[in-house]
């Protein structure tokens, strides 16, 4: 894995691949997801959570219950899933410093230009790659959410 892709954004990234290309007509359990990526469930869930708790995926409980998308794959970009699971970390700037003047302008710089690659990257676009590179199962049906 490249060191630039934290492992938490490759894990919620692949798993919202996944789940876009394997919850029709049943949403996809943690479970089926954690043996398709080799992971224990209890990995993947704080993950899922994230992706849940910023309205990228629903939870459905229940026998047949497990994460579906939340809107449609072209209307959910690779920035807001990292925006979801990397959150905004903020740092104690000491005014006058090295890291206030100098190391947070830079570092914000940074992070706004990966992110602008990032968003525009959509999850459609992610399912295409996958389905290119024969990594993917059949497409799982219309994406259409009513």
């Amino acid at each position: 894995m490249d060191a630039l892709a934290p492992p938490r954004l490759a894990l919620a990234l692949a798993a919202m691949v996944d789940i876009a290309l394997h919850a029709r007509p049943q949403p996809v359990s943690a479970k089926a997801l954690a043996a398709r990526h080799a992971l224990p469930p209890r990995h993947l869930e704080a993950v899922l959570q994230a992706l849940v708790h910023h309205g990228l995926l629903k939870g459905l409980r229940g026998p047949h219950g497990g994460y579906e998308l939340a809107r449609e794959r072209r209307r959910i970009s690779a920035g807001d899933i990292a925006r979801a699971v990397l959150g905004q970390e903020t740092t104690a700037e000491a005014e006058g410093s090295v890291l206030g003047l100098v190391v947070a302008p830079l570092v914000a710089e940074a992070a706004g230009a990966y992110l602008a690659t990032l968003d525009a990257v959509t999850v459609e676009d992610l399912c295409g790659r996958a389905e290119a590179a024969r990594v993917a199962g059949p497409r799982a049906g219309p994406d259409f959410t009513i």
